[in-house]
């Protein structure tokens, strides 16, 4: 019986020629029969697979084969096994979008000037000791399903709108606090925390494997709320039955973690949703359309 399983993974290191690191791993995955999103530039490589179980591991072993990606720390979840709608395979100017590729300096041991990292359990430790505060290094709608408790959470719609965001002063009081970034798998804070410091945040922090490593270590017992969202058909997922149910239904209120895309398809706004107002989904610049 086949076993599902989706792999995450990234890694910043130099790399002279993306395009060939591309072409390497699209090759790999298309005889696996693996779907996904796989991001190559000249700072790394992030990349989101899933398939069969077995495929998925010759996948990892394979890709560690490569000298720079012999150490890379990967994030395992269960698959549906229609997660993705197949394979994407692409060489961009950043690994994450935040329109800033020129602020961002790798080498071999990762990205130089980020945040303190912190495992889950320093999380806590820390968190013992100081007032921190958490910042989501997200979208603001994932955290509308999920987020650490009391956390901020900046109004950006895509990871571009971060810059202009930490630039116009509105977090200039949390300069000289204990701030602890956080995002899905650690990429995100990676470039954050670097972008942060150099625009004077004394005390940076980044939970080391984001909110999957932080879940793995303390499910639903520790500091975090609710559902994780996931770019993948699942849209979220749980650490444990006992997951909180903190979304709210854009339509009547009710508690949902289920997520849904605008109807209109020219649309990439995403809204909480609950089941019963699911088929009639639209954000606001977009009424909706229901058939009668």
């Amino acid at each position: 019986m086949a076993v599902p399983k989706i792999l995450l993974f990234y890694v910043f290191t130099p790399l002279a020629d993306p395009d060939a690191i591309r072409l390497w791993q699209r090759d790999l995955c298309r005889p696996l029969g693996l779907g996904g999103r796989i991001i190559v530039s000249e700072h790394g490589i992030n990349a989101t697979v899933g398939g069969e179980l077995s495929d998925v591991k010759t996948y990892l072993r394979t890709t560690r084969e490569y000298p720079a990606f012999k150490n890379v720390d990967v994030k395992w979840s269960e698959g549906a096994g229609n997660d993705f709608p197949g394979l994407s395979v692409r060489v961009r100017d950043e690994l994450v979008s935040f329109g800033a590729p020129g602020e961002l300096r790798v080498d071999e041991t990762g990205v130089i000037g980020g945040g303190t990292r912190l495992s889950p359990q320093q999380l806590h430790e820390l968190v013992a000791r100081e007032e921190v505060v958490f910042f989501d290094g997200r979208n603001s709608f994932e955290a509308q399903i999920g987020r650490f408790e009391d956390a901020v959470v900046p109004q950006v719609s895509n990871t571009r709108e971060f810059v202009a965001e930490l630039d116009s002063g509105a977090y200039d009081h949390l300069k000289d606090k204990p701030i602890v970034t956080y995002c899905t798998g650690g990429i995100r804070c990676e470039v954050l925390s670097s972008l942060m410091i150099s625009r004077g945040f004394e005390n940076v922090f980044q939970l080391d494997g984001g909110i999957a490593r932080y879940g793995e270590a303390y499910g639903d017992s520790g500091l975090w709320k609710g559902s994780l969202y996931v770019f993948d058909n699942r849209m979220s997922m749980d650490f444990s039955p006992d997951s909180a149910v903190i979304g709210r239904c854009y339509r009547c209120g009710a508690a949902t973690k289920h997520m849904q895309n605008c109807s209109d398809p020219a649309c990439r706004v995403q809204l909480v949703v609950c089941e019963l107002h699911a088929p009639e989904t639209a954000c606001a610049e977009h009424p909706l359309t229901v058939a009668s």
